[in-house]
């Protein structure tokens, strides 16, 4: 929006006064730009499958590989690389459809 009062002001004002204020609104455009980018980098979106990647979860039935998990109040299908027992705790580690990949959850 600024730009194009910029180039409003470039065809108003002529060329020494609005090549000016062409290039304080670019200046100013570029810094708002960068100083959006840098504020919502803080409050990414935070929903979705994705957002379940790096959680925690307790095995319910022994994921030798197949499984469940409980992670919260939900029960979840999940596949193991690495044998867990019920009772452990493993970390998700991806997501194929409807099951969790999980793998033992070292400290």
């Amino acid at each position: 929006m600024l730009l194009v009062a910029a180039l409003i002001a470039l065809l108003l004002l002529g060329l020494p006064w609005g090549l000016v204020a062409l290039a304080v609104a670019l200046v100013l455009e570029v810094g708002e730009y960068f100083a959006w980018k840098r504020f919502l980098r803080r409050y990414r979106l935070r929903s979705g499958p994705e957002t379940l990647v790096g959680r925690t979860a307790t095995v319910v039935d022994d994921c030798e590989p197949l499984g469940r998990v409980r992670l919260g109040a939900e029960y979840w299908k999940a596949r193991a690389r690495v044998p867990a027992k019920e009772g452990e705790t493993v970390r998700i580690t991806g997501i194929d459809e409807l099951t969790l990949e999980v793998e033992p959850d070292r400290p």
